[in-house]
């Protein structure tokens, strides 16, 4: 017989048996298998008595095995990194940052649990919003569904069998499934231009664990009700209870017990992987809020010169330079690219990121290297394309620090490596030489006080009630003097007893510093310190917010503690007093927002007051702490623009596009900027402080009376 002729008849005798054949093989099969993993997979019935509450754990050996190896080697895992993580920021060089406690803790709920910042753009903020509070809302049931992987009949007690918890469960777990689905639709389908740069399979790595940890609870939920093993009435978990009416059958005994070791082993295993990937934010960024800068934003560390040489900090050089909130700060960054999209250096086509500065400080510290940061991490023109403004800080939904981390690059190129501008050094000898950033001589400083009567203060004479600090754009700059003559005419029409220093005042050290330059900075500023002391100043009125912001902030690190007040403060206050009486023209009026003033120091709505009395106000859409730099700080003012386009050309554009014909300012530094900007745009727009803008509604009103 032919081997074909076999094969038939094997067919013909077993094929009206072979369908049963398989059949019992597969029951046999089925039947072993849950006979091996019964202990793991279903619990004895009988392990929970007849009418007994399911709160008590009656555990059986073989899974409490199973789970306590898991957590063994999850913890094990998660501490090991962790442990490395902290040791690496423990190293860093000392800060204080456990001030003002009860002001971090109100930081915690408002800009952690109330995600705030988040919340600034409503759809992405209230997407990550939604995932954030569901979260905390299903964090118990990480232990509940623990013991429920050990004994199926078993809870937390009380709260695993609370209706109410039941149904927040449900709610949260499906806002957080949405949650996924948003963010997938944001990275996926819009493709924001802040993402430039992130790493997003990593991040879409996230998402898609964080729904399979949640898909795996609503799965675990809905069979525990089909199999009856719910302890809360099954109505108070809607979407569960109608998810169950699909399962039927033996398998679902299964199911359940698959789903709860699903749930627990994704959750272990996003335990295991945060902290060994980009995601470390997931677990430090409340931390790193917490320890962030209070109140005084616009306030660098000092460097403490009167140490021993070795000790002394020039700067960061290495990433292990970085104070330990720096290293702090770089783990924390989730790539959302908000700092980015605000960044004005970056908007106008510079090289700086904020966010792609932070993640390459964050691989040299994450690999521990000691090679140089610049140019290795990042190069010398992100370093000195940065104007300070604040934007990034501002944005950060995590307390991330950008400019100290670029004002210690800059530090150490300056003071060790004298690498910086060739521009710029030219600025630091005239502050060095003459005390000023324009080279002038300290006798000119009150030259712009010519025909106005205005009194210098002398060595040992009187304090003023208000000493009125000029600064040196206003002393020196023939379009910022404007500035300084109207406040010193309404000083006096309201009746204000004030004085100027004279030659007396120098650089407050501002420019000089943001440079870089903190020795020039610190010589300045004791000198400034010595002098306002010995002249019993308490009080003191300036237009400029570089020197508001260093006076009123950073002075009192060398013994310079004064009221220091803005002069659109203070002239809104004689307004409001009924002191200054102005008339609104027909002037259509546009406020620019200095970053010193509005974001560092929150003075925004004095200069607004002082706007809608001189004419007819408008908002740029970016504004108040949300404004666009004029391109001045960060001693950008004293530094040619030579990659991208003229930030201040951008900002007077969209003041252009408002409609009006004023541009409002309150900073000497804008003034010259926008004054600039005006001219090589072309823009027909007239660039005015609000100070001379208030002074000619006072005149006008004056004129209206006489009439």
């Amino acid at each position: 017989m032919s081997r074909e002729a076999r094969r038939e008849r094997v067919r013909r005798i077993f094929g009206a048996h072979a369908a049963d054949l398989r059949a019992q093989l597969l029951r046999c099969s089925l039947t072993q298998l849950s006979n091996a993993l019964a202990p793991l997979l279903v619990a004895s019935p009988a392990s929970q008595p007849p009418g007994s509450p399911n709160l008590s754990p009656n555990l059986s050996a073989t899974p409490l095995a199973v789970l306590a190896l898991a957590l063994l080697v999850a913890f094990g895992l998660f501490g090991r990194q962790a442990w490395r993580l902290y040791r690496i920021v423990r190293e860093g060089k000392p800060t204080s940052r456990f001030d003002e406690l009860p002001y971090r803790v109100r930081a915690e709920a408002v800009v952690v649990v109330g995600q705030s910042k988040l919340l600034q753009r409503l759809g992405p903020g209230l997407m990550h919003a939604v995932i954030f509070w569901g979260f905390i809302v299903l964090f118990p049931t990480i232990v509940i569904a623990m013991i429920g992987a050990a004994d199926p009949h078993a809870t937390l007690p009380w709260l695993g069998a609370q209706g109410w918890y039941a149904l927040l469960v449900d709610v949260f777990a499906v806002g957080v499934l949405a949650g996924v689905i948003a963010a997938y639709a944001i990275r996926l389908v819009q493709r924001p231009k802040r993402f430039a740069g992130s790493h997003l399979g990593e991040a879409n790595l996230i998402l898609a664990w964080i729904g399979g940890i949640v898909i795996s609870l609503l799965m675990w939920h809905s069979s525990q009700i089909a199999l009856g093993l719910n302890d809360y009435p099954r109505e108070w978990a809607p979407v569960s209870n109608l998810m169950s009416g699909a399962l039927h059958g033996d398998w679902v005994a299964v199911l359940e017990r698959v789903a709860v070791w699903t749930h627990v082993l994704l959750i272990l295993g996003f335990l295991v992987y945060l902290p060994y990937s980009k995601h470390l934010h997931i677990l430090v960024a409340a931390i790193n809020v917490f320890f962030t800068r209070t109140r005084k934003r616009g306030r660098l560390e000092p460097i403490d010169f009167e140490q021993p040489e070795a000790d002394v900090r020039f700067g960061a050089a290495t990433a292990g330079d970085l104070t330990w909130k720096q290293l702090l700060d770089t783990m924390s960054c989730t790539e959302c690219g908000r700092c980015q999209d605000a960044c004005p250096a970056y908007n106008t086509g510079k090289e700086l990121s904020p966010k792609l500065l932070i993640m390459a400080l964050r691989d040299q510290v994450r690999a521990q290297s000691t090679t140089a940061l610049v140019p290795n991490a990042v190069t010398d023109n992100v370093v000195w394309d940065c104007v300070t403004c604040g934007a990034c800080v501002q944005e950060c939904p995590v307390g991330i620090e950008h400019i100290d981390h670029i004002v210690d690059l800059r530090r150490n190129l300056v003071m060790v490596e004298s690498r910086f501008p060739e521009e710029a050094g030219a600025m630091l000898r005239d502050v060095d030489r003459a005390s000023n950033p324009w080279g002038k001589p300290q006798a000119d400083r009150t030259a712009w006080t010519d025909g106005l009567d205005v009194r210098v203060l002398q060595p040992g004479e009187a304090p003023p009630e208000v000493l009125f600090w000029v600064g040196c754009a206003p002393a020196f700059d023939e379009r910022a003097k404007q500035g300084a003559r109207s406040t010193a005419k309404l000083l006096k029409q309201a009746g204000v007893d004030f004085a100027i220093l004279g030659p007396r005042e120098a650089c407050t050290g501002d420019p000089a510093r943001r440079m870089g330059d903190e020795y020039t900075y610190q010589r300045l500023a004791r000198q400034n310190v010595e002098t306002l002391n010995q002249s019993k100043v308490t009080k003191i009125v300036t237009t400029c917010p570089h020197c508001f912001n260093t006076i009123g902030n950073e002075y009192a690190d060398f013994g310079g503690r004064y009221e220091v007040v803005h002069h659109t403060e203070f002239l809104a206050e004689l307004v409001r007093d009924g002191k200054l009486q102005p008339e609104a023209g027909g002037r259509k009026i546009t406020y620019h927002d200095s970053c010193y003033l509005a974001r560092h120091n929150d003075v925004l709505s004095a200069p607004r007051e002082l706007a809608a009395a001189s004419g007819q106000a408008v908002e740029m859409p970016r504004h108040g702490r949300r404004t666009f730099c004029c391109g001045a700080g960060g001693a950008r003012m004293w530094m040619e623009e030579r990659r991208g386009r003229p930030i201040n050309e951008e900002r007077v554009r969209e003041a252009a596009e408002t409609g009006a014909d004023t541009l409002a300012v309150a900073c000497p530094f804008c003034t010259v900027m926008l004054d600039d900007g005006v001219r090589n745009t072309g823009t027909k727009m007239q660039v005015i402080d609000l100070a001379s803008l208030l002074h000619e509604a006072v005149e006008r009103k004056n004129a209206t009376r006489q009439s």
